[in-house]
């Protein structure tokens, strides 16, 4: 799910990896690693631009596999440094990840009302219990739940006298 106010930054991302891509196809690199069926069956879709990282390596690497030099994508740890720096700068004091964004997402999107299963699917969560986990920090009061009671009084003043028949079963 891309949020809408990122798809500006998300295109100037793409230009600007579809550039770096075309100079290195023009210095002789420019292929990624494809597993080895579609390596067999799409002979120059390593080079071509649909199968590049949306977010490479800085700087140019030798693959372990093969020894191939060309660009990966970036590592988890360099995301990881990014995050730290962007929380510095912002004066957040409290430990926090890449991981506490999506673990935030799944809880605003709770919070809002989405049900369960479509906060299990937009994060990737393979298992309910996974995002089961975002439900323990809810304010349940502020997600608008009413006690039958309340429903069947409806407004009901201090000091109102009603007769009001309430559909109550017992057993």
């Amino acid at each position: 799910m891309l949020p809408e106010k990122l798809a500006t930054y998300l295109k100037l991302q793409l230009e600007s990896v579809r550039a770096l891509h075309e100079r290195d196809l023009s210095e002789g690199f420019g292929k990624v690693e494809l597993p080895y069926a579609l390596k067999r069956k799409y002979l120059d879709a390593a080079r071509s631009w649909g199968w590049q990282y949306v977010f490479p390596a800085a700087r140019r690497s030798a693959d372990p596999r093969s020894n191939r030099v060309g660009r990966h994508y970036i590592l988890e740890d360099g995301i990881q440094r990014a995050m730290k720096r962007a929380m510095r700068r912002a004066g957040i004091t409290k430990h926090g990840s890449y991981h506490t964004l999506r673990h935030g997402f799944a809880t605003h999107l709770l919070e809002s009302g989405y049900d369960i299963r479509t906060v299990q699917e937009l994060p990737g969560h393979k298992d309910v219990k996974t995002t089961m986990i975002h439900t323990h920090v809810l304010n349940h009061e502020s997600r608008g739940v009413k006690s039958p009671l309340d429903i069947q009084l409806g407004e009901y003043k201090p000091g109102e006298r009603r007769q009001r028949r309430l559909d109550v079963t017992i057993g």
